[in-house]
């Protein structure tokens, strides 16, 4: 099938034109209207003044019809001088009195002459031929008393005055069209210049943001949908800069996560790789064999642990955990905790104090809440030297609170909300760190409390510490 290709018709002239025509075309259709309305309204005066003359001539000669002729010739002179004449017709059409400057009654058609002896009124108007000239008004008026027809009389006027007064009309309408049309044009060529330019900014800037910059910005308003779309347009750009940043970001952050994976799974697997080597070839000494093994367990415990985390953290974004939820002694799990990071906190100088009520119970799933508070707790333990952690418990109308409090080093403000992300790690974590280490840990956290239908934040303050508080809802 061949598609025709419409030749393109710039928005400028669609608004330009249509803009010309909405001031223009309703402006000339009421002046030819006007034209129209006061051509008629001047025949028509004219004819009634006729017509008001010839009833009163046959009114008279009914009166007087000695004085016939007197009142004829009366009449004759002023009609005279107002330029109107006027002949008096027999009932067979035949003329037998003539008024200065008369008429004659010819060119009439049968049923022009029926409608007369029938007693109506007939108006012929300026372009009327058939009495011999144009530019006059004729009015044919019968005489019809006691139901039979006597004849009539036939009044004449030329309306050559009224005739240019319509031409002066028309001609000063005309001039005002003219008028019109010229100031459509600029008001319209101003207007649409407007339009478009706001349309075309919008128009680049979109090309802007097709080419990939999306540091744009159009000028807003709220005066129409122009401007509405002017706003909605730096909304989506705004957006779309948020997502590439996050993009971005999170590009970034798993190139580093992995590099920071490559280097975590190069030195475990290049110490099992050597000590297994070592014990092919028997090239460790039988003392220092239990020692190697112990090396190889630990090296691949953290292995375990890295595809773990990336496991969990799949498995809760994707909702393939259920949770198996029951009733937990605060303080008990506290406790447990404590008991479990001892060792741990000993090696950084730390002391773990727990504050909880044994009357505190919260609804959660075990094995996650465990899970939730180990990880909180060695990342206070990992930036905490010689100082103190607190594990509290308490209850509240809307909820059950756990803290993690610690006097560690604290995060720098812009940092507290990317803890959060997934492979995100402070520049501090990139040293040594034995726990948590590929930068997964919080963001399980958060995703197993949202799980839980709870939420957390955190409150740090740099080098006074962080506090996180988690809140259960009571179930």
């Amino acid at each position: 099938m061949t598609r025709l290709k419409l030749r393109k018709f710039k928005y400028f002239y669609q608004q330009f034109l249509s803009h010309i025509s909405i001031i223009v075309l309703p402006f000339l259709l009421l002046s030819l209207l006007f034209a129209h309305y006061l051509e008629n309204l001047v025949y028509q005066n004219k004819a009634d003044e006729l017509i008001s003359y010839g009833k009163a001539i046959l009114s008279d000669m009914k009166e007087s019809p000695i004085a016939a002729e007197q009142i004829l010739n009366q009449y004759s002179s002023v009609l005279a001088a107002r330029n109107m004449s006027f002949s008096m017709f027999d009932q067979n059409g035949q003329l037998y009195i003539v008024g200065k400057k008369g008429r004659i009654l010819n060119g009439l058609t049968e049923d022009d002459w029926d409608k007369i002896t029938r007693g109506k009124t007939l108006i012929f108007p300026l372009d009327y031929k058939r009495f011999g000239q144009e530019g006059v008004t004729f009015v044919v008026l019968p005489y019809v008393e006691n139901g039979q027809f006597f004849g009539g009389v036939l009044l004449t006027s030329p309306i050559k005055g009224s005739s240019k007064m319509i031409q002066e009309i028309n001609k000063i309408l005309f001039y005002t069209i003219l008028i019109a049309l010229a100031v459509a044009f600029l008001q319209s060529w101003y207007l649409s210049r407007i339009h478009v330019k706001r349309i075309k900014r919008l128009r680049e800037a979109a090309s802007f943001v097709s080419a990939g910059n999306y540091h744009v910005h159009v000028p807003e308003s709220n005066f129409d949908e122009i401007g509405e779309l002017a706003i909605d347009f730096n909304n989506m750009v705004k957006k779309i800069n948020a997502s590439m940043e996050e993009i971005e970001n999170l590009d970034n952050r798993r190139r580093q996560f992995m590099s920071d994976v490559s280097h975590e799974l190069r030195t475990p697997l290049t110490t099992i790789s050597g000590i297994i080597e070592g014990l092919r070839n028997n090239m460790i000494s039988e003392e220092d064999k239990e020692r190697g093994i112990n090396l190889v367990s630990h090296e691949a415990k953290r292995l375990i642990r890295l595809v773990n985390e990336n496991l969990d953290y799949d498995k809760i974004r994707s909702n393939q955990v259920q949770l198996y939820r029951e009733d937990i002694q605060v303080l008990d799990v506290l406790e447990i905790i404590q008991e479990q990071l001892s060792f741990q906190a000993e090696e950084k100088n730390d002391q773990i104090v727990v504050e909880a009520s044994p009357d505190i119970y919260v609804n959660a799933d075990y094995d996650r809440l465990v899970q939730i508070l180990i990880n909180i707790t060695k990342n206070s333990i990992q930036f905490t030297q010689d100082g103190m952690i607190w594990l509290r418990g308490r209850a509240e109308p809307n909820g059950i609170i756990i803290e993690i409090e610690d006097t560690g080093i604290g995060i720098d403000p812009e940092e507290v909300e990317n803890i959060w992300h997934r492979f995100y790690k402070a520049e501090i974590s990139r040293t040594s760190n034995p726990y948590g280490e590929f930068g997964l840990g919080l963001s399980i956290v958060k995703q197993l409390v949202l799980l839980h239908n709870g939420e957390i934040n955190v409150y740090s303050e740099k080098n006074k510490g962080t506090k996180f508080v988690i809140r259960f809802p009571i179930v």
